[in-house]
């Protein structure tokens, strides 16, 4: 199964402090391994003006999305953005995943905020999580992530401290009622 445009949903079982209670919208998935962004984990006193700042990229001042925060991706090349954004042609180096969601580490894409040529939907984040070959394969099997079909409004539109929970929803599951001991039947 491909899980590019998914999301994996960490169980609450899964106690890495990195992962724990995390969503990541898998944006590669293949043979050599996978890629994703964790979409609910904003990092704390950054917002996008602050990255536009200290990237000497001046924006409208009057513009919602320089208040938004900026998340952490995950634990890899922290120091490199990625931009998930609704589709809209024209960025230097724009990955079109699904219908819904683009992925950007270009800096036009930045650029544009708060300008006319800025995507309807956009999220920053610092970082990546990766997989070699098989391991979010094995991970899954061991019961550490479910796996949904991504919703761009979970991404998008969704309170942060809801992502988890919402995107547990769309399988039917309630996250608070899982138990969170292990063990066999």
């Amino acid at each position: 199964m491909n899980l590019k445009n998914h999301f994996i949903i960490a169980m609450p079982t899964l106690d890495d402090s990195m992962f724990s209670h995390s969503v990541i919208y898998i944006c590669e998935h293949n043979r050599d391994g996978a890629m994703g962004i964790m979409i609910n984990k904003p990092i704390i006193e950054l917002n996008v003006a602050t990255v536009l700042a200290r990237l000497e990229i001046t924006s409208p001042t009057s513009c919602a999305e320089l208040e938004q925060p900026v998340f952490c991706g995950g634990p890899i090349a922290d120091e490199q953005g990625f931009i998930l954004h609704t589709p809209l042609d024209g960025f230097a180096s724009s990955i079109q995943i699904s219908d819904d969601v683009m992925i950007s580490t270009s800096l036009d894409a930045l650029k544009s905020i708060g300008s006319p040529e800025q995507p309807q939907n956009i999220f920053l984040a610092l970082g990546y999580s990766s997989w070699q070959s098989l391991q979010l394969e094995n991970e899954i099997a061991r019961n550490d992530w479910l796996v949904v079909d991504a919703d761009p409004q979970i991404i998008y539109e969704v309170a942060i401290d809801e992502r988890w929970q919402k995107a547990a929803q769309s399988l039917g599951i309630n996250m608070n009622t899982i138990s969170h001991q292990i063990g066999n039947a």
